[in-house]
């Protein structure tokens, strides 16, 4: 029964850098909710104040948000205050898998592969230790901010003459600028749903951009990159890749959803983990659907469960002890 989600809020837009893409992954969501008799509304944070969802009764929340303000673990946190529970990862698991460097430290820590990696703080490092990176990680190298989604501020970097070019551009979305190995191979990407032993992995999809190049605008606004469901990966390596990213989901103590997005070694054909997206996109263009569908899951069924799957880091009314 759609009714005991009671009144829901669909959070869309935001302030991030990535408001077109949520207002589009918002959309899609709101209207899936809505035509299956769901009390769903569109609320943007960008343009009212948070604290309206307890003033207007909104017993949950879908956040179709993106990128900072929306996935970074700032709204999950308002939302706990306010104790509406809210679909996708908690506080902490938002905070880290936005910060690609604090990603990286966990999962190495763990001993999952992460290709390797050089940080620049704004404000912190010379023309010199720019020039060296290409040394210390070879080309090319991909050059990105450290807390931004989408690709944006993305550059693949060809050759070392490039590298001040590039980091400039990431530098404007960001404080901090990763420079990362970069992984000749198949790009893949794997969504999780659920939370600790009872997350599951959907099918790998295998991407293939033009050029290589997959960028805001091939993600977003082409039709050019090809997504293949089945992935089309040698017998057994779909099945390693699952395994491998529903640890690196577990590790992070994500919960809900999510897409982990991986690289495959052409030489090795060893996977190494890129990032987590702890609220995926929702669009036409979106994987979390695509793979969803592969799995016999509608986009409608999906997002009913996402929601049914709402919940709280915390007890929203905690018993308080003497």
């Amino acid at each position: 029964m759609t009714t005991e989600f009671g009144k829901v809020a669909v959070l869309m837009g935001g302030r991030s850098a990535e408001r077109e893409v949520s207002l589009m992954s918002g959309a899609g969501v709101l209207k899936a909710l809505q035509g299956q008799g769901v009390d769903a509304h569109a609320f943007d944070p960008a343009e009212r104040d948070l604290s309206e969802l307890k003033r207007k009764g909104f017993q949950r929340c879908f956040i179709a948000l993106h990128g900072r303000y929306g996935e970074d673990g700032t709204v999950q946190g308002a939302l706990e205050l306010l104790g509406i529970p809210y679909t996708g990862s908690g506080v902490m698991a938002s905070s880290i898998a936005i910060d690609k460097i604090m990603t990286k430290r966990v999962w190495m820590a763990e001993g999952l592969a992460t290709p390797r990696y050089v940080l620049l703080r704004r404000g912190a490092y010379s023309g010199e230790q720019v020039a060296v990176v290409p040394e210390e990680l070879g080309l090319p190298v991909i050059v990105k901010p450290a807390r931004e989604g989408s690709s944006l501020g993305l550059t693949k970097v060809l050759h070392a003459f490039g590298m001040v070019e590039a980091v400039d551009k990431a530098v404007q979305l960001d404080a901090d600028v990763l420079c990362e190995q970069f992984i000749a191979g198949d790009e893949v990407t794997c969504p999780v749903l659920g939370t600790g032993d009872s997350a599951r992995a959907l099918p790998v999809i295998r991407i293939v951009a033009p050029d290589g190049n997959y960028d805001y605008q091939n993600k977003y606004f082409t039709d050019d990159t090809k997504y293949l469901v089945p992935c089309g990966l040698p017998a057994g390596e779909e099945e390693a890749i699952q395994q491998l990213v529903l640890k690196a989901y577990r590790v992070l103590g994500s919960r809900g959803w999510g897409r982990i997005d991986v690289m495959i070694d052409a030489a090795t054909r060893q996977p190494y983990l890129l990032e987590l997206n702890t609220s995926p996109g929702m669009t036409g263009h979106s994987l979390v659907p695509m793979s969803a569908r592969a799995a016999g899951i509608s986009y409608e069924a999906l997002c009913l469960q996402l929601l049914a799957d709402a919940a709280l880091d915390y007890n929203a009314n905690p018993v308080l002890k003497a």
